[in-house]
């Protein structure tokens, strides 16, 4: 998926959570790119058979076995994106930490209520 449909789609998952804000924009955009970066090297890793290890030829002329590298960016990428999904409150831990009312089924008032509970400070 490209970078403005994630954001698109990452966007809307927060505003379903609850948990959007128009200044965390610019840590969605941030999240698009990882979560883009991460969909080409699946391609990458996926069109080149899926093998988890490679053999690599160093400078030196020996050819060693190594992590296929588009496997270390989609893990890495992977890494850096749950902790942005947490932030973001789009995790179950995260969503707790941002706020724990966001959990609990909203009360339904009427306009008289709403009117006292303001007065109150509720």
């Amino acid at each position: 998926m490209k970078k403005e449909a994630w954001k698109e789609e990452i966007r809307g998952a927060s505003e379903a959570a609850g948990t959007y804000r128009p200044y965390f924009d610019s840590i969605i955009d941030t999240l698009a790119g990882i979560m883009e970066m991460r969909d080409d090297a699946a391609e990458k890793f996926a069109a080149t058979g899926g093998n988890t290890v490679v053999a690599h030829t160093n400078k030196g002329g020996a050819t060693n076995i190594v992590k296929n590298p588009a496997l270390v960016v989609i893990l890495d990428c992977n890494a850096q994106a749950l902790a942005y999904w947490r932030d973001l409150g789009l995790t179950p831990s995260g969503l707790k930490k941002i706020n724990e009312k966001a959990m609990e089924p909203k009360k339904q008032r009427n306009g008289l209520a709403d009117q006292i509970a303001q007065m109150l400070g509720e």
